[in-house]
């Protein structure tokens, strides 16, 4: 199963982490890969404070029936085993994050040729 995620609207980034959770609970392997603002986002590490914008209702309704953060969703992502996040190098040049790539914990770094070769092939895709 793979997941990109482009934009990196907590909505968008939270409901793809849902999906790569939901397959790997159920014993299958997820990739989810990072481009432009979604990568932005794991770059800042702005994954604990749910930001749903010009919506507070929203917020205030997300945590008080204890929805995961983005955080904790990753976290169970990385303890299954059976997750590998992956950014783009291209979006990564574009955004000028060279710097942060080394501490963003994301798994592995890849061009579009090599993203093209290790999804070839699979059914299960979702873009957000």
């Amino acid at each position: 199963m793979v997941v990109f995620l482009h934009s990196g609207d907590y909505d968008r980034v939270h409901q793809g982490l849902s999906i790569a959770a939901a397959a790997v609970a159920s014993g299958r392997k997820a990739e989810v890969y990072l481009f432009w603002w979604a990568l932005e986002r794991f770059l800042k590490d702005a994954l604990d404070e749910p930001d749903f914008a010009g919506r507070p209702d929203v917020t205030d309704r997300f945590e008080s029936r204890g929805m995961p953060t983005l955080r904790v969703l990753l976290e169970h992502l990385r303890d299954s085993g059976l997750c590998t996040l992956a950014g783009c190098t291209g979006s990564l040049g574009a955004l000028g994050g060279e710097p942060a790539a080394g501490q963003s914990g994301i798994d592995v770094w890849l061009g579009w040729s090599a993203i093209l070769q290790r999804t070839a092939g699979v059914t299960d895709r979702f873009y957000l």
